[in-house]
């Protein structure tokens, strides 16, 4: 199994590659939800390209060293989203799917707590892997193998404001 390094630049492409191709899958939503944390700097970035409203959904699975373990899923109890109502038609949006658990059981959550106002829900990520029990309506990469995929961002998880300010430090002297 190989590792994956992505840099900001590939990164910003593949999203808008995947901006091209729900364009071009002539589908129309009315909402975005991101699954966040990995999801939020791809909704972020479609919701403006495609001027659309966003919503994130808070989740957590990954922990222990260098955030690698899986453990069980956790879904926030509320969407944050501008306004009452979602959709009809919502694009559930996160980074990547490896086992398909975070996007099906997102999927769930929202049709349950919004059942009376959601016709569809389509989903797209950047990384679609082989071995995901779902596959998602719009991806970028179809991955073979189970890489662990380094995203440009990782390197903020390994350092502390403190750690941060002392480089801001060392630069201005």
């Amino acid at each position: 199994m190989r590792d994956l390094h992505i840099g900001w630049a590939e990164y910003h492409q593949k999203i808008e590659q995947l901006a091209v191709q729900i364009y071009q899958s002539n589908w129309h939503f009315d909402q975005i939800v991101c699954i966040a944390k990995g999801g939020l700097r791809v909704g972020d970035i479609l919701a403006r390209i495609y001027d659309r409203p966003l919503g994130i959904l808070s989740t957590a699975s990954y922990g222990g060293a260098e955030g690698k373990h899986r453990g069980a899923l956790k879904i926030a109890r509320h969407l944050t989203a501008i306004g009452d109502t979602l959709g009809p038609y919502v694009l559930l949006v996160d980074d990547l799917v490896d086992t398909g658990i975070s996007l099906k059981e997102t999927k769930l959550w929202l049709n349950c707590h919004y059942e009376n106002q959601i016709q569809e829900i389509r989903t797209a990520v950047l990384w679609y892997k082989a071995c995901s029990e779902i596959q998602p309506d719009y991806y970028v990469d179809y991955l073979t193998d189970n890489p662990w995929i380094h995203q440009p961002f990782e390197g903020y998880e390994q350092i502390t404001p403190e750690q941060l300010a002392q480089s801001y430090q060392t630069i201005a002297s």
